[in-house]
């Protein structure tokens, strides 16, 4: 074999550039993927399980007689449920991916491509993301049979939905790479997320408690987030929209660099 045809048998090192768009493009159609193939716990659980909640505050609680910051009481309900369906989810996302590949042992797969730490933190937050915009769109739409909605600011709308499953898709990222097992999963589930959803404002206005826990409500992320989308349905909002808008933004960019930290020192990801 002359040197010619060495050279052209010999193997190339493929260049990318300062950002490796293929791999990032691959790893979010894979994280998107992924739950789209169980969409019926992934999608439509999430919905059942938000229409029930609805079902019971119209029905046992008698939710169509009461007037909430000048809306219907289902009309206030309605986007704090869609909200706390897309952040819930967003987070499970994440955190099944990486919990699920530290287990299996197949974390290499997602270590060993081409990809760097900014790269793989934003293929699998924005794969989060997605799985919560899909099931908030999804509830949304469910709701609407039964619930009126109308959407005085869709920019406000679209914002604190992105932002808030954003949010939640690097805190899971952040919960699955430091826990050493389900169960430490689940803690950050049942002790952090789930209580933060429910004394958000959720299903309540935060005007109508004493002014020592309005202060305490202020204080909880989640609630800017549900505020803000709330506001984007009905027009009115419990605090400031600015300062929420801030407070999400700082929020996940401080996020985004802890998890983009985590993965690049290979914090309990590698051995």
């Amino acid at each position: 074999m002359d040197g010619h045809e060495s050279a052209v048998l010999a193997p190339r090192v493929r260049r990318f550039g300062a950002v490796n768009w293929l791999g990032l493009w691959t790893l979010y159609l894979r994280e998107v993927h992924r739950f789209l193939k169980v969409a019926m716990q992934t999608i439509a659980a999430p919905v059942v399980t938000t229409l029930l909640f609805l079902a019971i505050f119209l029905l046992a609680l008698g939710g169509q007689q009461r007037i909430i910051a000048g809306a219907p009481f289902l009309e206030f309900l309605a986007p704090g449920l869609i909200m706390m369906a897309m952040v819930q989810n967003a987070f499970a996302n994440t955190t099944s991916s990486l919990m699920i590949a530290k287990f299996q042992g197949n974390i290499v797969d997602l270590l060993m491509p081409p990809l760097s730490p900014l790269e793989l933190t934003l293929g699998l937050a924005l794969g989060g993301v997605t799985r919560g915009l899909v099931v908030g769109i999804v509830v949304a739409g469910a709701m609407a049979l039964v619930v009126p909605m109308h959407i005085a600011s869709p920019a406000l709308a679209i914002f604190h939905a992105v932002a808030a499953s954003l949010m939640l898709s690097v805190l899971g990222i952040i919960g699955a790479i430091w826990a050493d097992k389900f169960d430490h999963i689940a803690a950050v589930t049942n002790f952090i997320v789930t209580p933060l959803s429910f004394l958000s404002g959720t299903f309540y206005s935060i005007e109508r408690l004493p002014k020592l826990w309005q202060d305490v409500a202020l204080c909880n992320p989640f609630f800017y987030m549900i505020d803000g989308f709330r506001a984007a349905f009905i027009g009115h909002a419990d605090g400031s929209i600015a300062l929420g808008i801030a407070v999400m933004t700082l929020l996940d960019l401080a996020l985004l660099w802890a998890s983009h930290r985590m993965i690049a020192c290979g914090y309990k990801l590698k051995a």
